[in-house]
């Protein structure tokens, strides 16, 4: 979910600080929950253990990215839930556990962090309004709306900067709004003390002297040298996004690597250089920064970790390095390790034995790897982290019953349209109800179309509420509509428009480059899904599908092929079920006995593909109509109703799951 911010004026913003005691919410919910978000003392449904021990080497990395607010887990009993139920309160007793065996072996073990903590969850985006996203401060605008009661309290990322991180890079996400940039650059930052990394990612603000200037949100770099006395040298960069609020600023990555500061700050020779940053390891502009590096030190270490694509995904550009990307959603930790040798021995140019490995995000894995019993894993840092989590659940009321879904929705583990995809019951079932409730127009025949990535996440049996009305359509896209279109016309719409997407797919082939100009603006802007449902296909066919799954007594879950030797993932699983979905859905077709081709109906459409949906509108009526033809603009499309299409889900569950 995105706060849209625009009346937001540079250097009018207000943070208040005024601390309250209490979680600000008192409602006592007696109804039952499926998954209450509680302390687990037993993980709830039986996981298999890690296949093998961690390899350690004299560094050891331990990662995450994109963990988009999911810092309570997956609390579903339906799999690959149970592998991610762990929290953030785990992970930080996992760390602090990790921390002593890497003392006692006598080794370096670092926290690494690639970026997108923002959007995702009830946690990062059920604050109030007013709110800022992540962070629940309240905010007011100086002259257009101060007379707000502000309050600090427990934050989603106030609980992430309790962890020991070595390195955190800026994601994408950290700038779609500049009140959640400037936070970051104001709090979160500051608290990290220099290891808050933004190479190349500005923020205008205004200085002493009340003129504005460009500042880094983080550091640009960071050097510093571990507890065994490796010398480090970190950046922290960017992908060329450029989705970017005003008064944000993301430099090319092609440019960044031309600066006098990035020449500077490479010029002198570390033990290893550990480069983070918010892009996928394959197929982007890592290569840009790692041949910068290469051409001034040919057999330095050079350690990548990557994010954005919410894969997982390694290779290894030489044999001195090695780049890791490590999931999304805290569904994944990755685990880097490397045999580097003595740090006052610079001369070898062997190849560097690295390790990597993919950890399914619970207590069962972080409990095998800590050699701790659960009787013993629990720190007290962790549990209080969880604790705060709860209390911050519970102040957005994250455990409010929208309904009880009957089955599992997935949004590409089973075919479009079917019962059991998720897409069928947003565009067929949720949509028409909660679009035409106390509609003036709701009498009207109508074609609704949205776009398929406007779902973000499975939808599981039990319990619906809304946090998980959250992560499940998180974008407040509003829905408007041209109307009086003949239905002939309508209805054509729809394939015309995901004949366009698979046409461009096409065009790009089986390399994966972006090939049209408008899917890689879609990338710059931001949206991946594309990229990470391709993984998903390829893992699918690579298995053989159900076929082999039915041969496997496996849980689900990711079955991982890189470009890494060995086997990358920490637990066996069967692949996922993966069915192609298209770009665009839409509702059925009107019928009836006094339904024809000339029945003049409302084109219902959110206002994201408006500019794409036109284009396509005046295609299908020129082709059909011929000189009858009407040019179609944005002067024909009138709101459809208040509700945004993150209400949606949680409107019809109301109605249809009580």
């Amino acid at each position: 979910m995105r706060l849209s911010v625009s009346a937001v004026v540079l250097g009018f913003v207000l943070l208040v600080a005024d601390i309250v005691d209490g979680c600000g919410d008192n409602h006592d919910h007696d109804h039952d929950h499926g998954h209450v978000h509680s302390k687990r003392l037993f993980p709830q449904t039986k996981l298999a253990k890690p296949s093998r021990p961690l390899e350690w080497g004299d560094l050891n990395i331990i990662h995450t990215t994109d963990t988009h607010g999911w810092l309570l887990g997956h609390q579903h009993t339906s799999f690959p839930e149970p592998n991610y139920s762990g929290d953030l309160g785990d992970f930080s007793s996992f760390v602090k556990h990790m921390k002593q065996l890497a003392i006692e072996k006598d080794v370096d073990l670092l926290l690494i962090d690639s970026g997108d903590l923002h959007d995702g969850t009830g946690l990062s985006d059920g604050f109030p309004v007013g709110g800022i996203d992540a962070h629940d401060v309240r905010i007011g605008v100086l002259g257009i709306q101060a007379d707000f009661d502000a309050f600090v309290n427990p934050q989603s990322n106030q609980f992430l900067k309790q962890l020991p991180y070595d390195i955190m890079a800026i994601g994408n996400h950290e700038l779609y709004d500049y009140v959640n940039t400037w936070d970051m650059y104001t709090n979160f930052a500051p608290a990290l003390n220099g290891k808050y990394l933004s190479s190349n990612v500005n923020i205008t603000v205004f200085d002493k002297h009340n003129k504005t200037i460009d500042v880094p949100v983080g550091s640009r770099f960071r050097k510093f040298t571990t507890r065994k006395g490796r010398k480090i040298t970190s950046l922290g960069v960017l992908y060329d996004f450029t989705g970017n609020d005003k008064n944000t600023t993301v430099q090319k990555v092609e440019d960044m690597v031309k600066e006098q500061w990035f020449a500077e700050a490479i010029a002198e020779e570390p033990d290893v250089f550990v480069l983070v940053g918010h892009m996928p390891v394959s197929r982007d502009n890592w290569p840009t920064v790692f041949n910068a590096v290469r051409a001034v030190h040919a057999e330095t270490p050079i350690i990548i970790l990557g994010g954005h694509t919410h894969i997982r995904d390694c290779n290894q550009p030489d044999g001195r390095s090695m780049a890791l990307e490590s999931g999304r959603y805290m569904e994944t930790i990755g685990w880097l390790s490397a045999q580097l040798g003595n740090p006052s021995d610079k001369k070898s140019k062997k190849n560097i034995a690295f390790s990597r490995r993919y950890l399914d995000q619970n207590r069962v894995t972080y409990e095998y790897h800590s050699k701790q019993s659960n009787a013993t894993f629990d720190t007290p840092e962790g549990q209080e982290i969880t604790k705060g989590l709860q209390k911050l659940a519970k102040k957005y009321d994250l455990s409010m019953l929208f309904g009880t879904a009957p089955r599992d929705y997935t949004i590409s583990r089973d075919p479009y349209p079917s019962n059991g995809s998720s897409l069928t019951l947003f565009v067929n079932e949720a949509m028409p109800y909660a679009l035409t409730l106390n509609n003036s127009r709701g009498n009207e025949s109508n074609i609704m179309i949205t776009n398929s990535g406007s779902q973000r996440f499975d939808i599981y049996a039990g319990s619906f509420d809304k946090n998980d009305q959250i992560a499940a359509s998180p974008f407040t896209d509003a829905f408007v509509f041209i109307p009086s279109i003949e239905l002939a016309v309508a209805e054509q719409v729809l394939p015309a428009l995901n004949s366009a997407g698979a046409d461009e797919r096409r065009k790009r082939g089986l390399s994966g480059e972006l090939s049209s100009r408008e899917e890689e603006e879609l990338w710059r802007r931001g949206y991946v899904d594309r990229r990470y449902m391709e993984w998903l296909d390829e893992m699918d066919r690579r298995h053989d599908g159900a076929v082999k799954r039915a041969a496997q007594n496996l849980t689900l879950g990711y079955v991982t092929s890189d470009s890494c030797p060995g086997i990358g993932d920490d637990i066996l699983h069967a692949p996922l079920a993966s069915f192609d979905i298209p770009d665009f859905i839409g509702s059925d077709t009107p019928s009836g006995p006094s339904i024809t081709n000339s029945t003049l109906v409302d084109l219902v459409f959110v206002d994201f593909i408006e500019d794409q949906l036109l284009e396509i509108l005046n295609q299908v009526d020129s082709k059909m109509n011929g000189q009858n033809a009407k040019n179609y603009t944005s002067a024909d499309v009138k709101s459809y109703t208040n509700v945004l299409s993150n209400a949606v889900l949680g409107l019809y569950a109301q109605h249809a799951w009580k």
